[in-house]
């Protein structure tokens, strides 16, 4: 088999284009491998910053929740000294509108709550006093008030007054209402 000029020419012109196609191949060969190492490192990048990104979202977090706590503590403390000062000062207003009220009912002569509790303590002792049974020596008393006899003389050892005598002659009904 011999060979023709024309297929020379074709085989000639066949190489020249492939050893011409080469570069242009392996130029497209080598995007492609920078196009995958790309993506295959672009993956690992993205996943490095996703953990970056957690983790710096976790810190301020952190952060936020403890300046939130302590600004809670401020506030709280805050809050408790002037509710102490509150207090004091509606305390010390009350006081000084009770005493002024005081005074006044004072000046109007109304008894006060001591007074009526001291008198109520009384009317108590008074009215379980009334309530016990007369003691025997009363009744004896009473049942020689109701009979009609003299009346011993005083003594000067039991200290008793002496009562004057009437000058004219009282009915004894009279006599018997100034006893």
């Amino acid at each position: 088999m011999a060979k023709s000029p024309d297929n020379s020419k074709s085989q000639k012109s066949s190489q020249a284009a492939d050893t011409q196609a080469q570069p242009a191949q392996h130029i497209w060969l080598a995007g492609l491998g920078a196009m995958a190492k790309a993506q295959e490192q672009g993956t690992k990048a993205i996943e490095a910053l996703v953990n970056d990104g957690l983790a710096f979202q976790r810190k301020s977090q952190a952060e936020a929740q403890q300046r939130l706590h302590e600004a809670t503590e401020r506030l709280s403390h805050i809050a408790h000294d002037f509710g102490q000062q509150t207090s004091g000062r509606v305390d010390r207003l009350e006081h000084l509108f009770e005493d002024r009220v005081a005074k006044a009912l004072h000046r109007l002569g109304m008894p006060t709550l001591q007074d009526m509790h001291l008198l109520n303590e009384r009317i108590a002792r008074l009215e379980a006093q009334l309530a016990q049974p007369a003691p025997a020596s009363s009744q004896r008393k009473a049942k020689a008030s109701d009979a009609p006899s003299k009346k011993p003389a005083p003594s000067a050892t039991t200290g008793a007054r002496k009562t004057p005598k009437p000058k004219a002659a009282a009915p004894k009904t009279a006599r018997r209402t100034a006893d």
